[in-house]
């Protein structure tokens, strides 16, 4: 069986997220979307929770996705798995030139590691979780962005605080 990890802070999950994790879940038997907890940026605007049950929500169509959660090496999370896949969707060049360095780095710390890249659909390209949270605050947010759960849930965050 072959099982990939597509890790992320999904902070929040956007379209381009989810149109990512839609394609990987077709090239592997067994997909897991792992939201990272990074010591380095804290908290974040959701809680790990709250991010995986966004993505536990607009997954729940994908019968071979689970959602997780991790924090530390990556590498020590796919050992801990069973899986020696990672997926990462990639916007631009700048994207491809940080996930290189990543996914050297991981396979010099694992040597039997792969990481795949998936473009991700041109529509979403622009799109960012940090111009998300920022469009949201300001109630700014396009159509077509982030799912409409997700939506719900960044007017609920917003509307609280």
């Amino acid at each position: 069986m072959k099982v990939g990890i597509y890790p992320g802070s999904f902070d929040p999950v956007t379209c381009g997220h989810l149109d990512i994790i839609e394609r990987a879940a077709k090239q592997v038997d067994f997909l897991i979307v792992a939201v990272l907890y990074n010591y380095q940026k804290g908290n974040g605007l959701f809680t790990v929770d709250e991010r995986k049950e966004m993505l536990s929500a607009v997954t729940s169509h994908l019968d071979n996705v689970e959602i997780d959660s991790f924090s530390g090496l990556l590498v020590d999370y796919a050992k801990a798995k069973n899986t020696n896949l990672i997926i990462r969707g990639l916007r631009s060049g700048v994207d491809l030139e940080a996930e290189m360095q990543l996914a050297q780095m991981n396979k010099k710390l694992m040597l039997d590691i792969e990481t795949i890249f998936l473009l991700t659909a041109p529509e979403h390209r622009f799109v960012s979780s940090s111009s998300v949270r920022e469009l949201s605050l300001f109630q700014r947010l396009p159509e077509g962005i982030v799912p409409t759960y997700v939506e719900e849930q960044l007017k609920n965050k917003w509307n609280k605080r």
